[in-house]
């Protein structure tokens, strides 16, 4: 209720009547302006003296950030300037993102957070977010109220156990949720008033971390077992009671714990992760808009995810909802998608151990046989050169893991292969695209999980896509806020991927890209926003039956100074 514009009754004029005054105001970033305050505000606000006497523009005060913002040498020095920023005026660093998408998106986020990451003890500078710790148990009700007084729509959290590919970082995970949730706002353009990172902190087995003098997190082992349960059950019931209305999104959590956690509590608050879902979505979004090139569909398709963690589940399960949508049955879908783990080939009757989640992806005896594979244990590698599959997806975290002779492989076989090296940070991918194009003669439809530059091939230009979660759970967010969803659905998660793909033009298909370009990522959240609400209308999980687009127009809030008025 802070941040909401009133309308002058006489004039016409929107403003924001605003309660704080002089340093306070300068302090507040959700509020302040810097040398753009107005003579008149400055006056009217107590603000006299306190700045350089020119008034600027907003356009001036852009200029002036590019400049900063460009002459870093680093792009771990860019992170640090990105986060002064917006710790000192959110309004100019959510705009300076909108203008400049492509340069800052890689920046606030993968890939450049990883680092932020690793090395958060040490550029910590300003607060932000919730940290809660062991030492909170039996009060986490009363630390988020401590909190602030602001009511939170949105809550990214995180326990900072698989931060990206870079694993445990401890409190350093903090900037997971706070990147996310800057995504948030830029992309669906959720008020960032409304937006709470949340890290639980409950202890870090990254012996690095705890030998270090400078470290901020709390000092100790993870809490395992019944503790730990115990301390995600009060949190939700915190949440549930202290932000009855917030989403919660679920953030790089260990695949020991996101697949309970989810499960367990996404009846309890509305909620989703996005490491398993969201991911999903946005691979098959990127495959349908590739069977539109093809010509094909994705249940004719043969398909090997190399990687079993939270992504290459939550893949695997969409990829067999969308083939039985296509008229496959549940068995025949399943057969078309091998899986692979540390161990090799997820199948029945392995020697390697597999957990119910690991079984439930595991390849029958007959889909096995008739694909005439053969071995006790059989590698990814050895896989994809006897299955030759149309699409080859990888979430395994290890780079270079793609070879030359399993590319050749799948050229051999298709006209136009579909690899995806998705796993993030850019070190960790499993192949680079100019490798891909080059071992597959230039034939194949590449898409990253962190960003690259085009590649030339023998005098073409191809484009390639980066499967960014971005372009779904922002507008997931924000279709549920919209639709006063009591619920996150795989059906609302469905309808946001095919949003996405039929939001992909034919000319960026054209050039080899399976994504759009991130400059377009406002008009896809509000695409992805209105199909995630008319879906939770559908399946009866809205808490309100409302004009849906007008409220998304009305929900996303443009970065622009507001003329302010004391209160």
């Amino acid at each position: 209720m802070r941040f909401r514009a009133a309308i002058d009754s006489t004039t016409g004029e929107m403003y924001l009547p605003v309660e704080e005054r002089g340093r306070q105001l300068l302090e507040e970033p959700l509020l302040n302006k810097g040398t753009a305050f107005t003579q008149r505000e400055r006056e009217a606000l107590q603000l006299r003296g306190l700045l350089p006497p020119h008034s600027s523009t907003m356009e001036e005060q852009l200029h002036r950030v590019c400049e900063a913002f460009r002459s870093k040498e680093t792009d771990l020095e860019r992170a640090i300037y990105m986060a002064a920023l917006h710790d000192r005026n959110e309004t100019l660093f959510f705009r300076f993102i909108l203008e400049n998408l492509e340069e800052t998106v890689p920046i606030i986020y993968t890939p450049v957070v990883a680092e932020a990451c690793r090395l958060w003890s040490r550029i910590h500078r300003d607060p932000r977010g919730i940290y809660l710790t062991p030492d909170d148990r039996g009060q986490i009700s009363r630390v988020l109220r401590m909190a602030g007084d602001r009511e939170a729509r949105v809550i990214v959290v995180t326990d900072n156990e698989r931060i990206l590919g870079i694993g445990d970082q401890g409190a350093g995970g903090m900037g997971i949720p706070i990147g996310k949730l800057a995504l948030y706002t830029a992309a669906a353009g959720i008020h960032p008033s409304l937006t709470v990172p949340v890290s639980l902190d409950v202890g870090t087995n990254n012996q690095e971390l705890l030998d270090d003098p400078l470290y901020l997190g709390y000092r100790g082992k993870r809490l395992r077992g019944a503790e730990y349960d115990s301390f995600i059950e009060e949190f939700v019931l915190a949440v549930k009671e202290v932000f009855p209305s917030a989403l919660l999104q679920w953030e790089d959590f260990a695949n020991i714990t996101s697949f309970h956690n989810l499960h367990t509590y996404r009846d309890v608050v509305p909620s989703f992760n996005d490491d398993i879902e969201g991911t999903a979505a946005v691979v098959v979004a990127g495959l349908l808009a590739g069977m539109r090139l093809t010509g094909s569909t994705l249940s004719a398709q043969t398909y090997v995810i190399v990687g079993a963690g939270s992504a290459g589940t939550g893949i695997y399960d969409q990829l067999v909802a969308t083939m039985m949508q296509e008229g496959l049955s549940e068995e025949e879908a399943r057969a078309r998608i091998m899986v692979t783990d540390s161990h090799g080939l997820l199948f029945e009757g392995r020697g390697a151990p597999m957990d119910d989640r690991k079984r439930a992806m595991a390849a029958s005896k007959a889909a096995v046989k008739e694909r005439g594979i053969k071995g006790k244990e059989i590698g990814h590698d050895e896989l994809v050169e006897q299955v030759r599959p149309s699409v080859l997806i990888g979430v395994c975290g290890i780079a270079c893991t793609f070879s030359e002779p399993m590319i050749r492989a799948m050229a051999e076989a298709h006209e136009t292969p579909i690899v995806m090296p998705l796993s993030n940070p850019t070190s960790k991918a499993e192949a680079v695209p100019a490798d891909i194009l080059a071992w597959s003669g230039g034939r194949a439809l590449i898409a990253t999980g962190s960003p690259f530059a085009p590649v030339t091939y023998e005098g073409e230009v191809h484009r390639i896509g980066q499967a960014n979660n971005v372009f779904v759970f922002p507008g997931m967010g924000l279709g549920c806020l919209v639709a006063h969803a009591s619920r996150v659905t795989p059906g609302m998660f469905n309808a946001a991927a095919r949003a996405l793909a039929e939001a992909i033009e034919d000319e960026t298909l054209k050039s080899g890209s399976l994504y759009p370009p991130i400059g377009r990522v406002r008009e896809i959240s509000h695409l992805v926003a209105h199909a995630v609400a008319e879906q939770a209308v559908a399946e009866g999980v809205a808490g309100a039956i409302v004009d849906i687009e007008s409220v998304i127009g009305q929900m996303m809030w443009a970065p622009v100074y507001l003329p302010y008025r004391p209160a």
